[in-house]
């Protein structure tokens, strides 16, 4: 876990396994805590591992959504392979429903890209998974949980109303405002209808 620059994190963050989160300060940690391979961060990996199962076995309600830009999607499962978001994407539902998207490839959001929930819906049901690397580029805007087997990078600037995993590799920050909201659970229970993630690399 690294950082550079003024993040804001509010939420916990940490890693298991390993010693290390570097870059705060000058990041700040507010209203959570930083885990370093503690009990917490333990269990914290094994919900990772199981919602990320979890939302990979899930059925497709649609199929081949690599292009996300200009989209707006009722609740689902949307699986591709490659996912960009270099515009405006839109989840329309209310607050208990879910958006599952299954990347097989990479999920890459570009400079000025946004994230837009109507109706109600809620970041706390928005979750990304994703086989490969996740990149939220400079000046993105983004929502949901993101569960990546390798690595999340989110580049100067890019603000994410939600949580940021990575399973096995590093999750690395660049002056970021990272919220996770208030009202999503932070229990380590997975319902059949919802994956609820733990952190193994976390920050949100």
């Amino acid at each position: 876990m690294t950082n550079t620059g003024k993040t804001i994190v509010s939420g916990d963050l940490g890693v298991n396994a390993g010693s290390e989160v570097t870059g705060f300060p000058p990041g700040v940690v507010n209203n959570g805590t930083i885990h370093l391979t503690d009990t917490l961060s333990g269990l914290a990996k094994q919900d990772l591992g199981a919602a990320y199962d979890n939302a990979a076995s899930r059925a497709p309600t649609m199929t081949g959504i690599d292009v996300l830009d200009g989209r707006t999607l009722t609740p689902g499962v949307y699986s591709g392979g490659k996912q960009s978001l270099t515009g405006i994407l839109t989840l329309k539902g209310g607050p208990n429903d879910v958006f599952i998207f299954q990347s097989t490839e990479t999920l890459i959001t570009e400079s000025g890209s946004r994230v837009s929930l109507t109706g109600g819906a809620s970041e706390c049901n928005v979750f990304w998974q994703v086989a490969k690397s996740a990149t939220l580029n400079s000046g993105s805007t983004f929502v949901g949980t993101v569960m990546a087997l390798a690595s999340v990078s989110a580049k100067t600037g890019a603000i994410v109303s939600g949580r940021l995993l990575a399973r096995n590799g590093a999750v690395t920050l660049e002056s970021n405002v990272i919220t996770r909201p208030s009202s999503c659970a932070t229990s380590r229970t997975a319902t059949p209808a919802t994956p609820v993630p733990g952190r193994a690399k976390f920050t949100g």
